[in-house]
Protein backbone atom coordinates (compact mmCIF):
# COMPACT_ATOMS: atom_id res chain seq x y z
CA UNK A 1 0.00 0.00 0.00
CA UNK A 2 1.74 3.27 -0.97
CA UNK A 3 1.42 6.88 1.20
CA UNK A 4 0.93 9.74 -0.43
CA UNK A 5 2.71 12.13 1.82
CA UNK A 6 1.94 15.65 1.00
CA UNK A 7 5.20 17.77 0.94
CA UNK A 8 3.54 21.21 1.47
CA UNK A 9 0.97 20.45 4.62
CA UNK A 10 -0.63 24.00 5.82
CA UNK A 11 1.89 23.60 8.91
CA UNK A 12 5.36 23.43 6.50
CA UNK A 13 3.69 26.33 4.62
CA UNK A 14 3.83 28.28 7.87
CA UNK A 15 6.78 27.18 9.22
CA UNK A 16 8.08 28.08 5.77
CA UNK A 17 6.91 31.80 5.54
CA UNK A 18 8.33 31.54 9.55
CA UNK A 19 11.70 30.87 8.71
CA UNK A 20 11.66 32.88 5.33
CA UNK A 21 10.31 36.20 7.43
CA UNK A 22 13.06 35.74 9.93
CA UNK A 23 16.27 35.40 6.78
CA UNK A 24 17.34 32.02 7.07
CA UNK A 25 18.75 30.67 3.65
CA UNK A 26 16.61 28.30 2.23
CA UNK A 27 19.57 25.48 3.18
CA UNK A 28 18.71 26.04 6.43
CA UNK A 29 14.91 26.12 5.93
CA UNK A 30 15.20 23.01 4.15
CA UNK A 31 17.07 21.24 6.86
CA UNK A 32 14.11 22.82 9.76
CA UNK A 33 11.39 21.86 7.77
CA UNK A 34 12.36 18.73 6.04
CA UNK A 35 12.70 19.13 2.51
CA UNK A 36 14.50 20.01 -0.10
CA UNK A 37 16.41 23.24 -0.62
CA UNK A 38 14.64 23.41 -4.58
CA UNK A 39 11.59 22.49 -3.05
CA UNK A 40 12.05 25.42 -0.71
CA UNK A 41 13.17 27.59 -3.75
CA UNK A 42 9.81 26.30 -5.81
CA UNK A 43 7.48 26.29 -2.77
CA UNK A 44 8.97 30.30 -2.33
CA UNK A 45 8.65 30.95 -5.90
CA UNK A 46 5.15 30.03 -6.29
CA UNK A 47 3.81 32.46 -3.21
CA UNK A 48 5.84 35.19 -4.67
CA UNK A 49 7.72 35.44 -1.35
CA UNK A 50 11.43 37.31 -2.60
CA UNK A 51 13.65 39.14 -0.64
CA UNK A 52 14.30 41.90 -3.18
CA UNK A 53 11.73 44.84 -3.84
CA UNK A 54 10.84 45.69 -7.36
CA UNK A 55 13.23 48.72 -7.11
CA UNK A 56 16.19 46.41 -6.04
CA UNK A 57 15.30 44.46 -9.08
CA UNK A 58 15.02 47.04 -11.01
CA UNK A 59 18.48 48.06 -10.20
CA UNK A 60 19.83 44.38 -10.83
CA UNK A 61 18.14 44.39 -14.37
CA UNK A 62 19.80 47.82 -15.25
CA UNK A 63 23.19 47.37 -13.92
CA UNK A 64 23.29 43.83 -15.75
CA UNK A 65 22.41 45.73 -19.01
CA UNK A 66 24.67 48.43 -18.39
CA UNK A 67 27.46 45.74 -18.18
CA UNK A 68 26.29 43.79 -21.14
CA UNK A 69 26.90 47.06 -23.44
CA UNK A 70 29.97 48.25 -21.76
CA UNK A 71 30.94 44.13 -23.04
CA UNK A 72 29.97 45.09 -26.35
CA UNK A 73 32.02 48.37 -26.37
CA UNK A 74 34.87 46.41 -25.78
CA UNK A 75 34.58 44.03 -27.96
CA UNK A 76 34.35 46.26 -30.62
CA UNK A 77 37.10 48.09 -29.27
CA UNK A 78 39.32 44.65 -29.26
CA UNK A 79 38.18 44.27 -33.40
CA UNK A 80 39.65 47.86 -34.15
CA UNK A 81 42.62 47.06 -31.96
CA UNK A 82 43.13 43.83 -34.20
CA UNK A 83 42.55 45.34 -37.96
CA UNK A 84 45.02 48.06 -36.92
CA UNK A 85 47.77 45.51 -35.85
CA UNK A 86 46.91 42.77 -37.52
CA UNK A 87 49.47 42.09 -40.35
CA UNK A 88 47.49 41.76 -43.58
CA UNK A 89 47.00 38.51 -44.82
CA UNK A 90 49.53 37.21 -47.51
CA UNK A 91 49.27 33.86 -48.73
CA UNK A 92 52.05 34.45 -50.62
CA UNK A 93 55.02 31.23 -50.40
CA UNK A 94 57.50 31.52 -47.84
CA UNK A 95 61.25 31.40 -49.41
CA UNK A 96 63.88 30.42 -47.33
CA UNK A 97 66.97 31.72 -49.21
CA UNK A 98 69.02 31.75 -46.04
CA UNK A 99 68.65 27.99 -44.51
CA UNK A 100 70.83 26.72 -41.93
CA UNK A 101 71.75 23.89 -39.79
CA UNK A 102 71.46 23.87 -36.15
CA UNK A 103 74.92 24.84 -35.47
CA UNK A 104 74.64 28.05 -37.45
CA UNK A 105 71.28 29.04 -35.90
CA UNK A 106 70.75 32.01 -33.56
CA UNK A 107 68.85 34.67 -31.98
CA UNK A 108 69.20 36.51 -35.35
CA UNK A 109 67.66 33.56 -37.60
CA UNK A 110 64.13 32.37 -37.97
CA UNK A 111 64.08 29.22 -36.16
CA UNK A 112 61.33 27.68 -38.32
CA UNK A 113 62.03 23.42 -38.88
CA UNK A 114 62.16 22.74 -42.64
CA UNK A 115 61.85 19.00 -43.64
CA UNK A 116 62.02 16.24 -40.64
CA UNK A 117 64.45 15.83 -37.54
CA UNK A 118 67.43 13.52 -39.11
CA UNK A 119 66.19 13.65 -42.65
CA UNK A 120 69.12 14.37 -45.29
CA UNK A 121 67.73 17.87 -46.23
CA UNK A 122 66.73 18.89 -42.49
CA UNK A 123 67.69 22.81 -42.13
CA UNK A 124 65.82 26.10 -40.45
CA UNK A 125 64.60 28.63 -42.33
CA UNK A 126 67.51 31.14 -41.20
CA UNK A 127 65.82 34.47 -42.30
CA UNK A 128 65.66 37.55 -40.35
CA UNK A 129 63.40 36.88 -37.56
CA UNK A 130 60.88 39.77 -36.27
CA UNK A 131 61.79 41.30 -33.55
CA UNK A 132 61.96 39.58 -30.19
CA UNK A 133 60.32 36.73 -32.32
CA UNK A 134 61.89 33.37 -32.89
CA UNK A 135 60.63 33.27 -36.13
CA UNK A 136 60.54 35.58 -39.96
CA UNK A 137 56.91 37.17 -40.62
CA UNK A 138 56.22 34.14 -42.94
CA UNK A 139 56.45 31.46 -40.25
CA UNK A 140 54.95 34.12 -37.79
CA UNK A 141 51.73 33.99 -39.47
CA UNK A 142 52.06 30.16 -39.69
CA UNK A 143 53.00 29.94 -35.91
CA UNK A 144 50.77 32.65 -34.32
CA UNK A 145 46.92 31.88 -36.37
CA UNK A 146 44.61 33.51 -34.77
CA UNK A 147 42.23 30.75 -32.99
CA UNK A 148 38.59 29.83 -33.12
CA UNK A 149 38.10 32.18 -29.77
CA UNK A 150 39.63 35.57 -31.78
CA UNK A 151 37.91 34.10 -35.06
CA UNK A 152 34.15 34.37 -32.97
CA UNK A 153 35.11 37.71 -31.67
CA UNK A 154 35.65 39.24 -35.26
CA UNK A 155 32.58 37.30 -36.06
Amino acid sequence: MIVNQETWTPERVDQLKIYFEAGLSCRDIAVNIGVSRNAVIGKLSRLNLTRTTPDERRARRKKATAHAAQRATAKQQLRLLQAAYEPERDDAPIVSVNSCSLFELSEQRCRWPISSPGADDFCFCGNTPLGGMPYCSGHYRLAYQAGSRQRAIRG
